[in-house]
């Protein structure tokens, strides 16, 4: 693969609640570990720009053999519509997209290896990059559709972070 390729991905669900509340919900951040399979935990790194275009955060991932920490930056935040972020500045391109469907919403989550991913997996790993590649791609894939089902619970249930903690 060259490094001017790019990966994209989506998939999207119908959740049976409102616009609004899907978007404060994908937009929170702060509880992306209650859906993603590898994300475990994200915070703010400044509280008074959360949520804005330009925002920066950090996310927290896990799987069975590595733990590692990105920093992602918010380039989309269009309250009802549109909620994006760029992890390590170039690399991968994650955002949901939200559109009324009758009463509920129609959430599509994206994923996007960019070309800036792709040529740092290139320097980093040398011959194994397109294993690596594959690799993240494969988790991506997998990965979609879990997040989606699990925030369609979520958003369903109509429950806050504290009413799932009790």
């Amino acid at each position: 693969m060259s490094s001017t390729e790019t990966r994209h991905y989506q998939e999207s669900v119908t959740i049976q609640a409102p616009v609004k509340s899907v978007y404060d919900l994908v937009s929170d951040i702060t509880r992306t570990g209650e859906w993603s399979p590898v994300c475990t935990r994200c915070w703010w790194e400044d509280d008074a720009s959360a949520g804005q275009v330009g925002a920066w955060f950090t996310g927290r991932n896990e799987l069975p053999h590595r733990t590692w920490e990105t920093r992602s930056q918010v380039v989309a935040a269009e309250p009802g519509r549109e909620f994006a972020w760029v992890v390590g500045g170039d690399r991968v391109r994650w955002g949901y997209t939200l559109t009324p469907a009758g009463t509920g919403t129609t959430l599509t989550e994206s994923w996007d290896f960019l070309p800036g991913g792709i040529a740092m997996f290139e320097e980093k790993f040398g011959d194994d990059a397109p294993a690596q590649i594959l690799d993240r791609t494969q988790q991506a894939l997998e990965g979609i559709p879990q997040t989606l089902g699990a925030i369609k619970r979520i958003a369903e249930s109509g429950t806050s972070r504290e009413d799932d903690r009790s």
